[in-house]
Formats: C-alpha cells, sequence, structure tokens
C-alpha cells in the first residue's frame, strides 16, 4: 500500500488555501491542504504496525508545532508550482528529519521545504501569469498545528487518513 505522512492545518487554514486551490491546483480532489514531511513510500500491509509504532514514538517526543506562513512562492524554474511557504522552524525540521533519516523506507526525494501547494499543472505563460497575480495578493497566518496524519493513496489516486498522531503524548 502506498503511504504518505503530513501534517493538515485548521479547517478555517484549508479553506483559505482551496479558495486558491479550486482554481489552480489539478491536484485539488486528491488531498486536503498539508504540509509534507514523508514523501509517498510503499508499505506491505503486513509492516503497517511497523510504520504506526515508528510514527507513535516520533509524535510522543515531539511538542505542538506553530507554523507561519509568509508569502506566496514557488518552484520555478524546476516545477512550475506555487504555494504558501511556510516558515521552517525546529518543530517541522525535527519531524521531517526523524522520518527522513534513511532508517525509515528512505530519503525524501526532495530538500525539506514546508509549504502549502496552491497551484500546479500550468504551462509556461500560464504559471507567469497567475504567480504574478498571486504574489501580489500576499499571505499572513499562523497557527499551532497538534497532529500528524498518515494516509494511504487509493487506486484512484485519492488519499485519505489512515490514523492521526497527536504530537506530545
Amino acid at each position: 500500500m502506498k503511504l504518505g505522512i503530513v501534517i493538515f492545518p485548521s479547517k478555517g487554514f484549508q479553506d483559505k488555501v482551496n479558495s486558491y486551490r479550486k482554481r489552480y491546483d489539478s491536484h485539488y480532489a486528491l488531498i486536503p491542504p498539508h504540509i509534507t514531511v514523508k514523501d509517498a513510500f510503499e508499505v506491505a500491509e503486513d509492516d503497517l504496525s511497523s510504520v504506526t509504532d515508528k510514527l507513535t514514538q516520533i509524535t510522543a517526543e515531539a511538542e505542538p508545532i506553530e507554523i507561519e506562513v509568509t508569502k506566496v512562492s514557488s518552484f520555478a524554474p524546476t516545477k512550475n508550482v506555487i504555494f504558501f511557504k511556510v516558515v521552517n522552524n525546529e518543530g517541522l525540521t525535527s519531524i521531517f528529519d526523524a522520518l527522513n533519516d534513511g532508517s525509515f523506507y528512505d530519503k525524501n526525494a526532495h530538500p525539506f521545504v514546508p509549504h502549502f501547494t496552491i497551484g500546479q499543472g500550468f504551462s509556461s505563460q500560464e504559471f507567469e501569469d497567475v504567480y504574478g497575480q498571486l504574489k501580489m495578493a500576499g499571505i499572513d497566518h499562523k497557527e499551532t498545528v497538534d497532529k500528524v496524519s498518515l494516509c494511504y493513496q487509493l487506486e484512484n489516486g485519492t488519499w485519505n487518513v489512515l490514523e492521526t498522531f497527536k504530537l506530545g503524548q
């Protein structure tokens, strides 16, 4: 089964992100807005308990995390992806590092850039137009998150929450 580990923001902030994603994100219907802390990885169903044991251990040692969203940014020129940038901090980094040190289903393929995707799947011209508009809109949001979610992918590409782990328990 294909799993991924993410942090979901509050429902109110998800609604704000989704107001952009509905229009600009080709993956809008597949998963709610999130910060990916472990890229998708394959696990045999009988190994699932080792994944949940590891997440229980990591989240028990972590504290709730303050996230601060400060601006619109992009992965251009590598990818035409537009996102709300999340200020990286010790809490986010420690969870990412614990899940990506190589001992737990490999390392992430990309460096850790915490963000909420708001647009992807653009042609180059569309990307330039939309990115220019969204950069002017700006964003300023802070909240504390206290959960990490283990998600699984269905055959149609949709992601669902398998289990949620409270930080600091």
